[in-house]
């Protein structure tokens, strides 16, 4: 019997088709052979043990020395754990992971660049690589073999990137959607059985999506997405998943020339000696175990289109037009004759609502040209009704500023905080 699998994105078809209906892309469907005498795989019985013999996580983990990646991966790298970690090129994913993995033993396969290049880097960032082992083989089952030949001598295997490896048992081109599936199923069942942690490097698109099937995701244990703007000196590195650890869990890191530094300052985003200027609001977010401070710039400017622009970086999009709306319905400003442009300051993204009150401030404080008084926080989510409500670990939030020398703050816990601020900038 014969059936016809897509070697772009893996689409079966009980017949041979020009184009694919899924992906788009023509005379890409191959035609596969059902081998219906082929030998059924042998029965397996259950093998089970008790929850009180299986040990406990933390004696599997082995730590990174890095203690912005510990704290997002959970308090280190698990053995056996399959890690994915995006973001943009350029961002700094191979200065990461050869800073933090010096003192584990690492295997780098890298299809991406060369031997000189990656110890011309290591050089530069000062990293010592009697650790590192590498190789420019892409071909997966030869990974897979040389890594059980070592005999758990490699703590951590390496992939930079996903898309430049292949499996000669997949018929496609590198970097296909088959290609991929295929390739990590591997690298999953190698990580699992020789108890070696595996990070796979992975593109992102245009739309900052992660390249590739949303199975990859489903298929490894964590992803890791750094970011940060090219032209800021500041990354973040979030987990969108993790089977071992927290997702709300934040790192920071500072690009210098010497590579990434650590930053366990909250107050690292803000330069406070600014001279207070209209559109300027100062936010906390909580994120996992520490508490963050960003400003917010908003400038609204009187506009001749028919349709006023709105431009967000750093924030939301969607959810700062709600906040535009809600301004204009329950503090009567007329947003209709304004451009007007949101900004987080760092070259950050803020994904807490805790910063919701703080964009409303600054709106109001950059068209009434009027600036917010220094030494002013804003905590607290705002509803679609006007309301303010409770933010995530608002107390924490509001301890710690108060910690840091804030003098007055604006939050859930202050009834009259709308009424204060219309009286402040109105």
């Amino acid at each position: 019997m014969s059936f016809y699998i897509c070697s772009n994105c893996g689409y079966g078809s009980g017949s041979w088709i020009g184009k694919c209906p899924d992906c788009g892309q023509w005379n890409t469907l191959v035609e596969q052979r059902e081998d219906r005498k082929g030998k059924k795989e042998p029965l397996k019985k259950i093998d089970f043990v008790s929850l009180e013999k299986v040990k406990p996580l933390s004696k599997e983990r082995k730590k990174t020395g890095v203690y912005e990646l510990d704290r997002v991966l959970g308090g280190g790298i698990v053995k056996g754990e399959v890690v994915l970690l995006t973001g943009e090129p350029g961002v700094g994913k191979s200065t990461l992971l050869l800073q933090s993995l010096q003192e584990l033993a690492t295997l780098y396969i890298s299809g991406e660049e060369s031997g000189q290049q990656v110890k011309e880097r290591a050089e530069r960032l000062s990293v010592r690589l009697h650790n590192f082992l590498f190789s420019e083989t892409l071909q997966v089952e030869g990974i897979v073999e040389g890594v059980s030949e070592m005999k758990r001598n490699v703590d951590v295997l390496v992939i930079d990137s996903i898309q430049t490896v292949y499996s000669r048992e997949v018929e496609s081109t590198a970097g296909s959607i088959t290609q991929l599936k295929g390739s990590l199923a591997q690298l999953i069942k190698l990580a699992k059985s020789e108890r070696v942690a595996v990070i796979v490097i992975g593109h992102i698109t245009k739309e900052g999506e992660i390249a590739g099937p949303k199975a990859l995701e489903h298929m490894v244990d964590c992803v890791l997405s750094f970011e940060g703007e090219k032209n800021s000196h500041f990354r973040l590195l979030r987990a969108l998943k993790n089977r071992f650890g927290p997702t709300d869990e934040i790192g920071i890191f500072e690009m210098k020339k010497g590579g990434l530094t650590q930053v366990d300052n909250p107050l690292i985003f803000l330069d406070r000696k600014d001279e207070q200027v209209g559109g300027k609001a100062i936010i906390g977010a909580s994120e996992g175990n520490r508490t963050l401070f960003f400003e917010i710039q908003t400038l609204a400017v009187p506009t001749r289109l028919a349709i006023p622009r709105r431009v967000v970086k750093g924030l939301d999009y969607n959810k700062v037009l709600l906040l535009l709306a809600v301004a204009k319905k329950y503090l009567g400003l007329s947003l209709d004759s304004f451009d007007v442009y949101v900004n987080v300051i760092g070259g950050v993204s803020v994904k807490s609502t805790s910063s919701d009150l703080g964009v409303i401030a600054s709106l109001i404080s950059s068209i009434k040209n009027k600036p917010l008084p220094r030494n002013t926080l804003f905590v607290g989510e705002v509803g679609l009704l006007g309301e303010i409500r409770r933010s995530y670990f608002e107390e924490k939030i509001i301890s710690e500023s108060k910690r840091l020398g804030f003098k007055t703050i604006y939050s859930f816990l202050n009834i009259d905080t709308i009424k204060h601020l219309k009286k402040l900038l109105i």
